[in-house]
């Protein structure tokens, strides 16, 4: 069988084909899906590929599968590990870790001001994939992000480094890393003036670095022998794929709760009522990932959140059954209760990571008096609530668990209102049209809101 396009999804455990076909037609269709475990640890994922191919085969009920381009999204071999070095934390640290976390990196190590000797020594610990030095507006304070490059450049790791920070070093930052063994690349301030973000250059090179460098990742070695399109950090794709659907239906958020973390992703300007009482500039397209909100790796820590006689209660079971689900927790539920279980945890993950990820109202007092004022991320103005990843595609009661984050609110976040619309991604195939729409867009618009039903 002649198929246009395979994305695979290499996850660290599980590696999942997606095919699609009409790509080049005004009417693109998803064929199927197939999955297979992800085989990092044989050093080679080429393994993992063939098996989920293997697995699409069967579900097709074909022989042989041949393709015109296979592209992937992967997360294996720990993901994107980046550590990113800035001047302040409330500016150009901030900046440029919403530029990180945007194109799907998993952040290990944030530095304000000069780095220190157990910065260094962390910085070591933690191998990171990419290094991120910011710092200073354009013609402002030079001296921290230099300092900071010299002691980066003298560990001489074999690792990218990419400079976000004030125009005026570039030419020395070049002379730093000359004899530095892994390669600089140099793109626009993150945090440009006073007040002004400017995150979407460094995102793109993040992610244009990752797709260069994740060949020598563990087990990932071989993976462009069968990869002939880009590779993409998944949470970078599922933001990649929020943002095209955002210009078509409007302000949206995207959930992704997982079974190690919980990825939140939000497109939106916010309300013109919050913008004029913000203290400082939040971006456009956002994310948050909460690394102890998961429903199966990190599931003791929501268990903990809820409360044991809590979630006993919410289930109409007893402690000691509870302890029973708990012991004998499965990453994929097939019984009633196993369900209703995942479902309270993922409630829990969803509502936490809307509040660690939403604004807020906050009141300053003066001279002149109380004024209120707003603080992060403005979610008011969201149409769309999208839920992609295993439980919120999957959960018999997933459109109720997101449509009780506005009833969460409890008057002073910056959630979204009760008023938005709730959109499932049936088909689970949000990261892999997110990798797909860097060549055909618009191929990958029409099948994503065939997904979302819309």
């Amino acid at each position: 069988m002649k198929i246009n396009v395979l994305v695979a999804e290499i996850g660290s455990t599980t590696t999942v084909i997606n095919a699609f076909n009409g790509i080049f037609s005004s009417q693109p269709k998803f064929i199927g899906q197939g999955q297979a475990a992800t085989t990092v640890d044989e050093g080679d994922v080429n393994i993992g590929l063939n098996n989920a191919i293997e697995n699409l085969k069967g579900n097709l009920n074909i022989e042989t599968i041949e393709y015109d381009k296979l592209v992937a999204t992967s997360s294996a071999a720990g993901g994107l590990r980046m550590t990113v070095h800035g001047l302040v934390y409330d500016m150009t640290v901030r900046a440029a870790k919403e530029a990180a976390l945007g194109a799907g990196a998993n952040i290990h190590q944030v530095t304000a001001g000069k780095i220190r000797r157990t910065d260094i020594n962390k910085l070591k610990e933690i191998k990171p994939n990419i290094i991120l030095i910011a710092g200073g507006v354009d013609y402002g304070e030079r001296d921290t992000s230099i300092y900071n490059a010299e002691k980066i450049a003298d560990l001489k790791f074999d690792v990218p480094v990419i400079y976000a920070g004030n125009i005026e070093n570039q030419e020395e930052i070049k002379l730093i890393f000359e004899d530095y063994p892994g390669k600089l690349y140099i793109v626009e301030n993150v945090y440009p003036k006073i007040d002004k973000l400017n995150i979407e250059p460094t995102r793109k090179v993040i992610q244009d670095v990752f797709e260069e460098h994740i060949i020598h990742a563990p087990g990932m070695k071989k993976v462009k022998e069968m990869v002939n399109g880009h590779i993409m950090p998944t949470p970078g794709a599922v933001m990649t794929a929020s943002k095209l659907l955002k210009e078509d239906i409007g302000d949206l958020i995207t959930l992704d709760v997982g079974g190690a973390t919980t990825d939140l992703h939000s497109v939106t300007e916010g309300s013109e009522e919050v913008n004029r009482i913000l203290i400082s500039p939040e971006p456009l397209a956002k994310r948050t990932v909460e690394g102890d909100l998961g429903v199966y790796v990190n599931m003791k820590n929501i268990v903990d959140r809820i409360g044991k006689d809590t979630l006993s209660n919410k289930l109409s079971i007893s402690t000691e059954e509870l302890d029973d689900l708990i012991e004998n927790h499965k990453p994929i539920p097939t019984k009633d209760l196993e369900k209703k279980f995942v479902e309270e945890l993922t409630k829990e993950a969803v509502i936490t990571s809307v509040k660690r990820h939403a604004g807020k109202f906050r009141a300053l007092y003066g001279a002149s008096g109380k004024k209120t004022v707003a603080e992060g991320k403005d979610l008011t103005n969201i149409k769309y609530i999208i839920g992609t990843g295993g439980a919120l595609t999957r959960l018999p009661n997933r459109v109720e668990i997101m449509k009780s984050i506005a009833k969460s609110n409890k008057g002073d976040d910056l959630f979204p209102t009760s008023e938005a619309s709730v959109l499932v991604d049936n088909n689970y195939i949000m990261a892999s049209l997110g990798v797909l729409s860097t060549e055909y867009s618009e191929a990958a618009l029409k099948l994503l809101k065939q997904s979302l039903e819309i």
